[in-house]
């Protein structure tokens, strides 16, 4: 996994547009979208259980956005608490 440093270079971010937490992860400044108007397309994902393999929103988030890079899309994914579901039992 790439360091978030990394990856908002990759985007073209100052370090006045994100707030690190973490190697990982950051927040982005809302002010962002003044100078980047939002552009493309969104993909929801969202479901009441996983599968029966286990398999829940997260891993079709994370292996929709891989599929759609490796087909040279350019991809962004971003997750919302990903994995609670052990913690809920």
């Amino acid at each position: 996994m790439k360091p978030i440093r990394d990856i908002a270079a990759l985007l073209n971010l100052s370090e006045d547009d994100w707030i690190p937490y973490g190697r990982h992860k950051a927040k982005l400044e809302l002010s962002l979208l003044d100078r980047h108007p939002p552009r493309g397309r969104l993909c929801l994902v969202s479901a009441m259980t996983p599968t029966t393999a286990g398999e829940g929103k997260t891993t079709t988030s994370i292996g929709l956005a891989q599929g759609l890079h490796r087909l040279n899309q350019s991809v962004i994914a971003a997750l919302r608490e990903p994995s609670l579901g052990p913690c809920f039992g």
